[in-house]
């Protein structure tokens, strides 16, 4: 029996920590640190696009979600925050001029707050001011002072037709219809109708000529009536104006002074005074409605609407830059929206109801996003592109952009923009932005990637230490002990499948610390202890393991033909990694192989099927290419064959088991049985080099535990590529079993070195002859594809005969 190689120690299966590393007995002991491991590329990275002026050094923070890359943004970006000047107020008026553009208005920080207060408290004072302005006894006299002016005017032109019709012997009468002539007797009687129709034609003809005249001189005079009343009007409005302005002069001209130093305010102020003196009859005491309708404000409330300011952005409480992290990063939540409000079946809105969005309560800072969530949302990405190049806020519905609504709507004056976007997503999002967007580079033009691992060693385990004992703190949790530390930094380089390196994904241990925590306070312990720690993988484990369970249970009781023991010629125990959900387990497979005479063509039955993946159709390719370089050099590779999962069902993928699948059609070909007692995870090159693949610590712990289930001999093991040992980090039960010499795992670096394993027989190197020794597995390939190839030429010199005959 030919064995060259050795077990692997069962300390190469799972590297421990030195507990010198930890020098504590709990976290409680150590002190708080920023909730990040050391990130020297991705944070000057960081700090440089930060810090940069230029428009276009925005940052896209890329790495895997869960490692803290959010935490370490917000710290890095807050604490440079700090030491910048405050950015502006920004506000909203209304524009007398142009009411659907409302005006912009920038005010130094934690001015537009004042303003804000200043205008609602004059628009109380007016409210107060103006109707007591008009309610006075001055007022009062002067309306009727006006109004019997008026009347006076009017009386006394009646008055002079009437003296005239008079000494014409006419009277002029007021009737309920409005006035009237009637002549008049030698006594100064109105005439009856009976005494006019005897007087003589000649007289009754002078009277109706006189009549006539002074109906004409009526209509004239009543014609002049509306222009007089107008004048009346118009002076009783420039009285109104007057004490209007008499009355709110004091209280603009007030506020003005707080904010002479701004020069749009004054002006606001003015157009406000205008406004009010222009439409005083509005703050008048208006008719009662015949119907009351309790939701309609007055005209006076709706026109003081206009006077207040909508203050969008408000810096009166911050120390620095703004850092805003938007959640939900659409089109209005970027940009900001116009709001409406339904009235009598009508939308209604103003400028008092434009809301401000991300954009301009990050402007002058930093706006934090998530890339994935702004690609979501319906033209989110373009509107945020299109606002950065732009350099402003323009405020514009998605349905106006998209034309899908006509209806008029405000239109915003533009805010100027000045902000640092730092997006946060996975490396495939960068990437694909990278290669598909040409305006990305123009606008991220720092990319700071965070890496996912630490190497190993006294510094990274001091840090951990430190960051779980801050992340305990933080989240109110229970101290570590130093055991439970070292098991979670094991835990670590087990999740990240690297024994030399450990993970810094700071999302799986906070809630594996946090389950920790709920056992240890369950139990009444002060501390989280490694047991608390075990316990709570252990329970991850069983609560993913039952399609895990069932498929051990089928292997078995022989659902599945796997064979732990014994040997076969052209069969072996491959390995596959299966993964629902977030738990990953390995199980043994069987392949199978068959060889005959043939064109040198390999079947991969899982391509013919349409099951096999490219990848493994690859490998594959591979394999048959190593069997020509190696074995049929000078001579046709006359041999046909097959290799395939058993029992597989679904699709293939991957070329982790090439190793095996050549391993099992070496052995069909040198007519040696291959030991069942191992299993073989690797992919193999056309050179016969063997190298690493993924999941080999699931692989080797899925064919440990069938071969406990059926019973270890003592011999069984799994052949892994040698590069594979620096990620052997393998549960305790395989790790004690190689203790005890009842398991094994052998890393191999050639096909060569797996063959003699596998089938205790020497590979065999070529002599000096350019041979293979006959006794070795090379040899009994060698000489059996000879023997095909012979077979051939045989069959195809009788071909020949049989054709000429």
């Amino acid at each position: 029996m030919t064995k060259t190689l050795a077990p692997l120690s069962p300390d190469r299966l799972y590297v421990t920590c030195d507990p010198a590393d930890f020098p504590f007995k709990t976290t409680a002991e150590l002190p708080d640190v920023p909730l990040v491991f050391d990130q020297q590329r991705a944070m000057e990275a960081l700090r440089l696009g930060i810090g940069m002026s230029d428009s276009g050094f925005n940052v896209f923070v890329l790495g895997p979600t869960g490692i803290g890359k959010l935490t370490a943004v917000q710290d890095v970006v807050s604490a440079h925050a700090r030491d910048r000047p405050v950015p502006a107020d920004w506000c909203y008026m209304h524009n007398f001029q142009d009411p659907v553009k409302p005006k912009a208005l920038k005010l130094p920080a934690g001015r537009g707050l004042k303003l804000s207060r200043d205008m609602d408290h004059l628009i109380e004072e007016l409210r107060t001011a103006i109707p007591a302005a008009f309610e006075g006894e001055g007022y009062r006299t002067r309306v009727e002072e006006l109004e019997q002016e008026a009347k006076h005017r009017e009386a006394e032109a009646i008055e002079s037709l009437r003296q005239k019709a008079r000494e014409r012997d006419v009277a002029l009468l007021e009737t309920p219809t409005g006035f009237a002539f009637a002549p008049l007797t030698h006594d100064k009687q109105v005439m009856s109708p009976e005494v006019f129709h005897q007087l003589p034609p000649e007289t009754q003809k002078r009277i109706e000529e006189t009549v006539e005249d002074l109906q004409q001189r009526l209509q004239k005079l009543l014609r002049q009536f509306p222009r007089w009343r107008k004048e009346a009007r118009e002076k009783l409005r420039r009285l109104n104006r007057e004490i209007a302005q008499y009355a709110i002069g004091p209280l603009i001209e007030e506020v003005k002074q707080h904010h002479a130093d701004l020069e749009a305010v004054p002006a606001h102020l003015e157009a406000i005074e205008q406004d009010i003196v222009d439409h005083v009859d509005d703050f008048l005491s208006q008719p009662a409605s015949p119907i009351p309708l309790p939701f309609m404000a007055s005209k006076a409330e709706e026109r003081i609407k206009h006077y207040r300011i909508n203050l969008l952005v408000d810096h009166s409480d911050h120390d620095g830059a703004p850092v805003v992290h938007e959640e939900l990063p659409n089109h209005a939540n970027l940009i900001g929206r116009v709001d409406y409000h339904a009235f009598m079946g009508t939308l209604m809105t103003d400028f008092g109801m434009i809301k401000p969005g991300a954009l301009h309560k990050a402007n002058g800072g930093y706006l934090i996003l998530d890339a994935r969530k702004v690609l979501l949302q319906p033209h989110a990405w373009d509107t945020l592109k299109r606002t950065l190049q732009a350099g402003e806020i323009k405020i514009e519905s998605l349905e106006k952009t998209l034309s899908l609504m006509s209806t008029v709507t405000l239109e915003p004056e533009p805010i100027p923009l000045d902000v640092r976007v730092v997006l946060t997503g996975d490396r495939l999002l960068y990437y694909l932005l990278n290669a598909l967007d040409p305006e990305f580079q123009d606008l991220f033009k720092i990319p700071a990637d965070f890496e996912e691992d630490l190497p190993r060693g006294p510094e990274t385990h001091q840090l951990y230490a430190r960051v779980l004992a801050t992340l305990a703190r933080k989240e109110n949790l229970l101290p570590l002990d130093r055991d439970a530390v070292i098991r979670l930094v094991e835990q670590g380089a087990r999740e990240l499948e690297d024994a030399f390196k450990v993970t810094t994904h700071l999302r799986t241990f906070t809630d594996l610390i946090r389950e920790a925590d709920y056992r240890a306070r369950k139990a009444s312990r002060e501390v989280v202890t490694r047991a608390d720690i075990q316990a709570v993988i252990d329970a991850r484990i069983y609560r993913g393991d039952r399609l895990y369970s069932r498929a051990k249970e089928m292997i078995e009781r022989g659902v599945l033909l796997i064979d732990t023991q014994g040997r076969r010629v052209g069969q072996l125990n491959g390995l596959a990694v299966t993964s629902p959900g977030d738990f990953s387990f390995g199980r043994p497979t069987r392949i199978t192989a068959t060889t005959r005479l043939g064109d040198g063509k390999v079947i991969d039955i899982e391509r013919e099927a349409e099951l096999g993946g490219s990848i493994h159709s690859k490998g594959m390719m591979i394999l048959s290419n190593f069997l020509a370089s190696r074995y049929a050099r000078v001579q046709p590779l006359s041999m046909a064959a097959s290799v395939v999962f058993e029992q597989s069902y679904g699709p293939v993928e991957g070329d982790s088991a090439s190793l095996a699948e050549l391993c099992a059609l070496l052995s069909s070909l040198a007519d040696l049985p291959l030991g069942q007692h191992l299993a073989v995870t690797g992919s193999v090159n056309q050179l016969g080099q063997v190298q690493p693949i993924g999941g080999v610590n699931e692989k080797i712990e899925g064919f440990f535990d069938v071969c406990q289930r059926k019973g270890l001999t003592g011999d069984q093991g799994v052949i892994v590529p040698v590069a594979n040992v620096q990620n052997l980090m393998l549960h305790r039960d395989v790790v004690a079993a190689a203790e005890e010499d009842k398991f094994h795992v052998y890393a191999v670096e050639t096909v060569d070195e797996a063959l003699e394993l596998l089938l205790d027989t020497p590979a065999g190197e070529r002599g000096e002859d350019g041979d293979f020794p006959a006794d070795t597995i090379n040899g009994r390939v060698e000489r059996q594809l000879r023997h095909f190839a012979e077979l051939r030429r045989r069959f195809g010199g009788r071909d020949q005969e049989d054709k000429a005959s």
